[in-house]
Formats: structure tokens, C-alpha cells, sequence
């Protein structure tokens, strides 16, 4: 194909799912059944971060301070896609 709107390779897309790819293999022998579904929810909630330009440390800092204090009915507050940071106080 001559074409000059398509690229000659597809490096981005191999990029994207490279974690996916060298996952399997390690996920492979995660041990116990239990913690192949824990590893999966983290995953997912770490791409979720990235796909929405959120630092993943800065995230689970917050989220883990807030969740031991907040009601069951407000926890859709502190999922990846309407969680908002909350401010930083000054002295």
C-alpha cells in the first residue's frame, strides 16, 4: 500500500499493550486464585489513573487516608473517574 496518511508500523499500539503482554507471563504463577483477581483490580485501576493523567501515588495516597472514614454511599467519590484531589493545605 502507498498510502501516505497510514504509518509503516503500529509502535504505539505494541507500546500500549506491552504491560498486558509481559503481565501474562508473570501473572501466570500468581499463586493463589484470590490474589490473580486482587492483581487484576489493581491493574485496571492503574491504567484507569494513566489513561486520565492522574500520578498513581498521589491517587492511592489520598484514597487510602480517605477510606477508612467514608460512608459506603459516597464511594463513588474515589473512583479514578471522579475523584478529585483534595486541596493542600498551607501553612
Amino acid at each position: 500500500m502507498r498510502d501516505g496518511r497510514f504509518e509503516i508500523d503500529n509502535n504505539l499500539i505494541e507500546n500500549s499493550i506491552r504491560p498486558t503482554a509481559v503481565g501474562r507471563k508473570r501473572w501466570l504463577f500468581i499463586g493463589h486464585p484470590a490474589a490473580g483477581w486482587r492483581s487484576a483490580v489493581i491493574y485496571s485501576i492503574l491504567v484507569s489513573l494513566r489513561r486520565r493523567g492522574i500520578n498513581p501515588q498521589d491517587y492511592l495516597t489520598d484514597v487510602l487516608t480517605r477510606l477508612p472514614k467514608i460512608k459506603i454511599t459516597d464511594i463513588q467519590d474515589l473512583l479514578p473517574a471522579n475523584w478529585k484531589p483534595r486541596p493542600t493545605k498551607t501553612s
